[in-house]
């Protein structure tokens, strides 16, 4: 009986596995810049209204934990950091675009009402 209950506490669900990955306020907003062709950090404080230095930073490093994103360090000065998607950020984006167009059918349906 234990056996089977440890099993069913280790099982682990790919879609809450991906949703806990990209969760957060600001992620899917910073992995969208970023494919569009914002780098920096400077530019996404600019470009994401009202997110905090510190939470975008946060979460920046969130997603180059889970592998989504790459940082890329330049030793000169001032310091200058950049961020780009990896093979795995660059599948998530494709995702988006779904959940998008997703977004535009639920938009469509909910002004049908």
């Amino acid at each position: 009986m234990k056996t089977k209950e440890l099993a069913i506490e280790e099982k682990i669900c790919p879609l809450e596995f991906a949703v806990n990955a990209i969760s957060g306020k600001w992620k899917v907003p910073i992995v969208w810049r970023i494919n569009q062709g914002e780098k920096r950090p400077s530019e996404m404080l600019r470009g994401i209204a009202k997110v905090d230095r510190r939470v975008l930073y946060q979460h920046l490093k969130e997603l180059e934990q889970d592998g989504i994103l790459s940082k890329k360090i330049f030793n000169e000065l001032p310091p200058r950091v950049e961020y780009s998607l990896t093979p795995l950020g660059e599948k998530l984006v494709d995702v988006l675009w779904k959940l998008n167009d997703w977004g535009k059918v639920l938009l469509e349906h909910s002004n049908e009402e």
